[in-house]
């Protein structure tokens, strides 16, 4: 008697809204991750010219504060080197500090005397002393002018931008559940903020024809055991019961990994502080999902005054269980 497959064959092929958006094209070519864990997308933008893909402020904006510190304060060095050497080349007698002075000394002076005038300081020490160096001194004010309120605005920009900063656990795992096995995996709010109405959507993508990286991929909505909740201040562990109508039932580990499997997450939240929607987006490919684990308790012992906490820490830690 031949054996009967009875794994649900989920996905609608035809259905354009199961696309998502990444396109035919990527989704049959591609052989990296679809999503990145940090949320980015593996797909790059060529054919346009530098200064017309080049969009500063939103460079500016999504960097990280190292980067973008260290690069406000290269601009300023730099700026005030170039406005040392236009002051030295003025003249010998440019600046009132430049008298009988070698031209190492004179690049000094004028470096700290660009400083005060660009920063609007003015100690008065040392003074412009012919045309040249006052036009250069009106321009480098201006400069200074405009490029301070243009750093303060992307500073203020950059601190007043709503952004989700929720951390997934390092790996998703495949563990018991009520009798069955489910997909879990689980996320923290790092930042102290309050984000309510938080949803979940979970999305598995593989390769339609199983080991087969030639064919079109099909991307399939997981059911999840709660797609929203109302509060999110501890954790909230995902979970996807693999039943009977799951795509995943039925699928070992190997399979998985064959297929070219990545779960897709998108989460969307408001944020109270900001009176704002944010979102957040990661995903887990299948060398990443442990199978046969679950996740270990983050909470800790009541507190003397009865409230309780919980241990950021141990997110990602996970302990073996058989299946």
């Amino acid at each position: 008697m031949t054996a009967v497959d009875e794994r649900p064959n989920l996905a609608t092929p035809q259905d354009p809204n199961l696309d998502l958006g990444f396109g035919s094209v990527v989704a049959r070519e591609s052989r990296r991750r679809l999503l990145n864990r940090d949320g980015t997308f593996n797909v790059r933008r060529e054919g346009l010219g530098f200064w017309e893909s080049l969009y500063a402020y939103h460079y500016l904006l999504t960097i990280s504060w190292p980067k973008f510190l260290s690069y406000v304060g290269g601009a300023y060095v730099a700026t005030n080197t170039l406005f040392a050497v236009a002051y030295v080349l003025a003249g010998a007698h440019a600046l009132t500090a430049f008298a009988n002075e070698p031209i190492k000394l004179r690049f000094v002076d004028a470096f700290f005397f660009s400083v005060q005038t660009l920063a609007t300081i003015g100690f008065g020490n040392i003074a412009p002393a012919n045309l040249a160096a006052n036009v250069l001194v009106t321009v480098e004010s201006l400069i200074g002018l405009l490029g301070f309120a243009i750093a303060a605005g992307i500073v203020l920009a950059r601190f007043s931008r709503p952004m989700a900063q929720i951390v997934f656990s390092r790996w998703a795992i495949m563990a018991p559940y009520r009798d069955i096995t489910a997909f879990m995996f689980r996320l923290v709010n790092q930042r102290k903020n309050e984000i309510v109405e938080l949803r979940a959507s979970v999305l598995l993508t593989r390769w339609k024809g199983g080991q087969v990286p030639n064919i079109d991929r099909e991307f399939i909505p997981l059911k999840l055991e709660r797609e929203k909740v109302v509060f999110f201040p501890l954790t909230w562990t995902v979970v996807h019961p693999i039943d009977r109508s799951s795509p995943l039932w039925g699928v070992t580990e190997a399979e998985l990994r064959a297929s070219g499997s990545e779960f897709l997450i998108l989460l969307n939240g408001f944020d109270e502080t900001f009176s704002q929607n944010v979102h957040a987006r990661s995903s887990y490919k299948a060398e990443e999902v442990v199978w046969g684990a679950k996740f270990r308790n983050v909470f800790k012992p009541p507190n003397p005054d009865g409230s309780i906490s919980i241990d950021i820490g141990k997110l990602h830690e996970i302990e073996r269980v058989p299946l």
